[in-house]
C-alpha cells in the first residue's frame, strides 16, 4: 500500500533522506521510531504528498502521490503540529473537508460526538488546548475514512483515557475497513502494542524494518552463572552487550531465546534464564548498544 523507492531529499546541501525504500502492507500498522533529526516528519510529509522528492518514488497504492488528487483523497495525515485556518472552528473544518473529500460520513462525525464531548465544536481550535487541539484533528480524520493514515507523534497532549478511545478508534478500521497505518512515535511502549512492523530511521536513512514478531524473537537477554568463571561462549553466538554482577554474567544476544537455552546450556551453568526484551530495549542494543544513550536513540 505505501511505498517508497529509494527516495532521497535534499535541502541544499543538506540531504533529509538518503535513498529510503519503505514497504507497509496493506491493513497493517507501521511504527517508525529514531533520533530527532533522523528524518521521520520528512518522510511522513512525502507520503502525504507536502514535499516533492529530490529523487526517487513515494507511492500509495502503486501511484505517485505528489500532485495526485486521486490518491490524496484517500489520505489522512495528522501532524504533530496541527495546523487549521484562523479562526476556523472544528464545524468549519467539517465543512472544508466534506468538499475534499468525498467519502467524509457526517454519520460517523455526529456519531462521535459523544468520543470527543469536551471539543466544542463550534469554538476556534486555535483556543483550544494542545490535547483538544489533537482530539478535534483525529474526529475529523476518521470521519474522512481514509485508506492511508499517517500520524506524527499522534496522541502527544493526551490523557491516558482518551489515548485508549484514539487508538480504538484507529484499530477498529484497521480490522474492519483495511486501514492502513504509519505512525512515527517516541512512546514505544505504545507501538509495541499496535504495530505489526517497525523501522528505524537514523541520519535520514532506514537503518532497518522487520515485523515486531522478528524483532522479539530474534534479540534476547540472558542471565546466566557458570561453574568456572573462566568459562568460554560458544562460538558463533552473537553478544551484542555483555555485564558481570557478581557472579551473574547479563548478556544480550542475537538469537531466539530457544536457541539461547539449548547452546548456553550445554555449557551445564548453575543459572539459565532467558528474559524478553521491550522495543525500547531492543531498538538501544540494534542501534549500536547502550553507550549511545537512549536519550540520543529515542528522544
Amino acid at each position: 500500500m505505501i511505498e517508497t523507492k529509494e527516495l532521497t531529499k535534499r535541502f541544499d546541501a543538506f540531504t533529509a533522506l538518503d535513498k529510503v525504500s519503505l514497504h507497509v502492507k496493506p491493513g497493517s500498522v507501521y511504527g517508525l521510531v529514531g533520533p530527532n533529526g533522523a528524518g521521520k516528519t520528512t518522510l511522513i510529509r512525502h507520503l502525504a504528498g507536502a514535499l516533492r522528492q529530490t529523487s526517487g518514488e513515494v507511492l500509495i497504492g502503486g501511484e505517485p502521490v505528489f500532485e495526485n488528487n486521486a490518491v490524496k483523497e484517500r489520505i489522512a495525515f495528522i501532524p504533530d503540529d496541527i495546523f487549521y485556518f484562523m479562526q476556523a472552528s472544528t464545524r468549519d473544518m467539517m465543512a472544508f473537508y466534506r468538499g475534499i473529500y468525498p467519502r467524509f460520513n457526517m454519520e460517523r462525525y455526529h456519531a462521535l460526538k459523544d468520543v470527543f464531548k469536551t471539543v466544542d465544536e463550534k469554538r476556534n481550535i486555535r483556543r483550544l488546548s494542545k490535547g483538544m487541539q489533537k482530539q478535534s484533528a483525529f474526529w475529523l480524520a476518521v470521519c474522512m475514512m481514509p485508506d492511508v493514515l499517517l500520524l506524527d507523534e499522534p496522541v502527544d497532549g493526551l490523557d491516558p483515557i482518551m489515548r485508549r478511545q484514539v487508538w480504538g478508534l484507529i484499530m477498529e478500521d484497521v480490522v474492519e475497513r483495511g486501514t492502513t497505518v504509519l505512525v512515527s512515535s517516541h512512546n514505544l511502549r505504545e507501538l509495541e502494542d499496535v504495530c505489526d512492523y517497525m523501522g528505524v530511521m537514523d541520519e535520514g536513512k532506514l537503518i532497518f524494518q522487520r515485523s515486531v514478531t522478528d524483532l522479539q524473537e530474534n534479540l534476547v537477554k540472558v542471565q546466566v552463572v557458570f561453574e568456572k568463571e573462566d568459562t568460554q561462549l560458544p562460538e558463533g553466538i552473537e553478544v551484542l552487550h555483555r555485564e558481570k554482577s557478581g557472579r551473574i554474567h547479563t548478556l544480550i544476544v542475537r538469537c531466539s531465546p530457544q536457541e539461547a537455552q539449548e547452546r548456553l546450556g550445554g555449557l551445564s551453568p548453575i543459572l539459565l534464564d532467558t528474559i524478553p526484551l521491550s522495543l525500547e530495549e531492543i531498538f538501544i542494543y540494534e542501534l549500536g548498544g547502550v553507550e549511545r544513550g537512549i536519550k540520543d536513540i529515542l528522544l
